[in-house]
């Protein structure tokens, strides 16, 4: 699969989004949040994303290193991608892949990441 865009949103609708994606880059991580979260994830440069409505209904949540910020719905709670840079300095964005419009996860073969050893 290569990049295609996908739309998405959180579950109230407030928060929608498109990105360009290659959900042959599918990520699962083991670390605290993203275990109780359930999410996997798609990165690509924050460019890539467009958020078309949401953005003053966006929380922002970080923990330990403090390296990612987890945007989240403040209405319906669902964290719809989290922020970032990547090693090179690039503004990065991970999708929460649940989040995407027809994109059936279960589908998928993410790569397991071992976040829980970060």
């Amino acid at each position: 699969m290569s990049n295609q865009t996908y739309t998405g949103s959180c579950h109230c609708q407030a928060v929608s989004f498109a990105a360009d994606l290659d959900l042959d880059q599918a990520l699962q991580c083991n670390c605290s949040i993203c275990s109780k979260l359930g999410a996997v994830w798609a990165f690509a440069p924050r460019a890539k994303m467009t958020l078309k409505s949401g953005a003053d209904a966006l929380g922002d949540y970080q923990f330990g290193k403090k390296r990612l910020h987890h945007r989240r719905c403040q209405h319906c709670g669902i964290e719809t991608f989290a922020e970032g840079t990547a090693p090179d300095g690039t503004a990065t964005v991970g999708v929460n892949l649940r989040c995407l419009d027809g994109v059936e996860v279960e589908k998928l073969t993410p790569r397991q990441y071992d976040g829980r050893s970060v």
